[in-house]
């Protein structure tokens, strides 16, 4: 992975941060915006993360470590996709970050991952990202 290839981006939510959070840590909410993927952590420091589901007629789990966590603030974890090959070398997993940050009564919301294969699939996740965000904002502000 080529960790000089770094993507971020950002939502402002009419909503506190504490719903926030909670939409990030929460395993039903995650699956409303995140294509029906289940995922798998105990949110500390140290321990595992796994996302699982189906993407088109694909199987897949995707894994990870939490790196760091600051509640309502910010969530750090290494991340590996199945979709890219198997691979235990966590030296080769891309850094996913969640930070928010209140402005009034708007939370924004800024995603930032680094280390990419290659500049096409940073694109690719750049829009993916968006996507989840716009998602994540229709579910919160509904």
């Amino acid at each position: 992975m080529d960790k000089t290839l770094k993507i971020s981006t950002s939502i402002d939510l009419d909503v506190p941060s504490n719903k926030v959070w909670f939409a990030l840590t929460d395993t039903e909410m995650i699956k409303q915006y995140l294509w029906g993927t289940e995922t798998a952590t105990d949110w500390k420091v140290g321990s595992p993360i796994i996302f699982s589901g189906k993407w088109g007629e694909t199987t897949f789990e995707d894994k990870g470590f939490i790196l760091e966590v600051e509640k309502e603030k910010l969530f750090k974890y290494n991340y590996w996709s199945s979709f890219w090959g198997e691979n235990s070398n966590t030296d080769d997993y891309c850094i996913i970050t969640y930070e928010l940050s209140e402005h009034g009564s708007q939370t924004r919301l800024t995603v930032s991952q680094e280390g990419f294969k290659d500049v096409q699939s940073r694109d690719h996740t750049l829009e993916n990202w968006n996507g989840v965000l716009n998602s994540l904002k229709n579910l919160l502000e509904k």
